[in-house]
């Protein structure tokens, strides 16, 4: 753009690029369309910001992304890292539970938004349970998947094993679920707060976010 240094913009505008596509502001929203986006992305920051082991926001913004990406948190970890501890995965999966809880919370209903979230929330509840050992049945113990051994390939475990697999995947995330949906209640003005600067300034550095969501109760 005519310039000879690069700025600091130009660093976080490509890591946005890289993480949620090239920005659409010809994507035009209706206003009730921009409101639930706002408030499912302010559900999951402020989850995260509530949430021991969820990664610190850096970003939320409403300005459309990418191919389908209508709104986006963006998180970076404090520190490089290699290992997750149990509470950090679940607080990543409340942290992804937190934009359909927001909706559900102002809204009265859910919308397909969620769907993403969802999907990833129930393969990390899945991936603890089969890979990491991480369930009460099957602690310490890993359950190979099917897809490693290609179509049509027989798993190499028990149909008894896939019903535990598929019950537990379920109460886990209805579990996680219902105590976002709790939390979130219990700071509906900060919600309030938050969502509507996002829906005033289009989108908030972490540093702002964090100033607005200092009087959540976090219990």
């Amino acid at each position: 753009a005519n310039r000879k240094e690069v700025k600091q913009e130009d660093f976080e505008e490509a890591i946005e690029k890289s993480v949620a596509g090239l920005q659409r502001k010809s994507r035009i929203l209706s206003e009730d369309e921009r409101k639930k986006v706002a408030y499912h992305e302010t559900g999951h920051a402020l989850t995260a910001f509530m949430t021991k082991g969820a990664q610190p926001v850096s970003k939320i913004s409403i300005i459309p992304r990418g191919l389908g990406a209508l709104g986006y948190t963006l998180q970076y970890p404090t520190e490089d890292r290699f290992l997750m501890s149990e509470s950090e995965l679940l607080g990543n999966i409340d942290t992804l539970l937190g934009g359909r809880a927001a909706e559900e919370l102002v809204f009265g209903e859910i919308s397909t938004g969620a769907g993403n979230d969802i999907s990833r929330a129930s393969d990390l509840v899945r991936r603890m349970i089969m890979e990491f050992g991480m369930s009460e049945r099957y602690r310490n113990i890993t359950l190979p998947s099917t897809t490693a051994q290609g179509l049509g390939g027989a798993r190499e475990y028990s149909d008894a094993a896939q019903e535990y697999i598929d019950t537990e995947t379920a109460r886990i995330v209805n579990s996680r679920y219902a105590g976002v949906l709790e939390r979130l209640t219990k700071n509906r003005e900060t919600l309030e707060i938050i969502t509507s600067k996002l829906l005033e300034k289009e989108s908030l550095e972490g540093t702002e976010f964090q100033t607005l969501a200092q009087n959540v109760v976090i219990a």
